[in-house]
């Protein structure tokens, strides 16, 4: 995807993105990328660098109106801002990053059928290969989220099945 991003920054320095593709048209990304994004937005939070609000504006064809998604939350800008310096947001790969990162997190907080496959404490976090590799190719949706259910029948197809012992 080669289509340019672009930005523009306000005078109180918030930035804003116009993205000419949907969520849904968001690339995908190599789960290691997903994993080193974890751990440079988590440093960034420890060191408490947050960085700007953030306003991604999602262009739709067919005369749709576009899709604005805000990250003001204190967390949210500095996850963003942690993905934008090693991979800048006005790219598509950056910009999948982000929302990748932002869509797992919202999914670990949603799904209470992802609890078994990540360990969060304090040196760090432990994610299941299938959910890593499931978050970073499933389709996000018109509202850069994970479908849940989705994701799940993804990570069921890829998991081993449980025996039960007699």
């Amino acid at each position: 995807m080669s289509a340019a991003i672009g930005v523009a920054e306000s005078p109180e320095g918030a930035l804003a993105y116009a993205i000419p593709f949907p969520p849904e048209a968001t690339p995908p990304v190599r789960p290691q990328a997903l994993l080193e994004a974890w751990a440079a937005a988590r440093a960034a939070a420890g060191a408490g660098r947050y960085g700007p609000a953030r306003r991604f504006l999602f262009l739709r064809g067919g005369g749709e109106e576009p899709l604005a998604l805000d990250l003001a939350d204190p967390d949210a800008r500095c996850w963003a801002e942690a993905v934008d310096a090693a991979s800048p947001l006005d790219r598509a790969q950056g910009l999948a990053l982000c929302l990748r990162l932002l869509a797992l997190i919202d999914l670990l907080g949603r799904a209470s059928w992802t609890r078994g496959l990540f360990v969060l404490d304090r040196e760090g976090a432990e994610f299941h290969p299938a959910l890593l590799a499931a978050a970073a190719t499933a389709p996000l949706d018109a509202t850069a989220r994970f479908d849940a259910a989705l994701l799940r029948e993804r990570l069921t197809a890829s998991l081993p099945a449980r025996t039960t012992r007699p």
